[in-house]
């Protein structure tokens, strides 16, 4: 009975020990547990942070994206329309150019003829001066020979009258 007592005995004290052992490593998984729990909260507070950030975000991401499209859209607009502007007058401009080359054109042509009228003209006139200076000196020479003949018979009737006078005078 001894035997057996002290036996139970050492199995009390075994299984005490083991329960002791047991119970140390219930307290430290307990505790890795509660250190487990603590990081898993904080993960999911940190979690939770990320989420309400990522939201934040997305929600600004989105805001700023639209703004942009707007802004993309309004420059768009407004290129197009300048685009616009700037063919129109380009058109315009064009037009007015070939309106232009054909007014020099015509001009050229209209000047050519002037150039060539203005040439025949001249000639014309050349000719008929040439024709007036010749009779003018023909005029010029014919009257200088009158003239001469009227002086030469102006002096043989002075002479004539001198000589008329004369008789008359002696005859008084």
């Amino acid at each position: 009975g001894v035997f057996m007592y002290n036996h139970l005995q050492q199995k009390v004290r075994n299984a005490e020990a083991l329960a002791q052992k047991y119970k140390q490593q219930q307290e430290a998984l307990s505790a890795q547990l509660q250190v487990v729990y603590e990081h898993r909260s904080r993960l999911e507070r940190s979690l939770q942070k990320e989420r309400g950030e990522h939201k934040k975000t997305k929600e600004d991401f989105l805001v700023y994206k639209l703004e942009a499209q707007e802004a993309l859209n309004k420059e768009k607009q407004d290129s197009m329309n300048r685009y616009g502007a700037l063919s129109s007058q380009h058109k315009i401009l064009k037009n007015q150019h070939e309106d232009v080359k054909k007014q020099l054109l015509d001009l050229q042509l209209q000047h050519n003829s002037l150039k060539l009228e203005h040439r025949k003209t001249l000639e014309t006139h050349s000719q008929k001066y040439a024709q007036l200076q010749q009779e003018k000196d023909s005029e010029v020479s014919n009257l200088q020979d009158t003239v001469f003949k009227l002086r030469e018979e102006s002096k043989l009737l002075r002479k004539a009258h001198q000589e008329v006078h004369s008789q008359l005078l002696n005859a008084q």
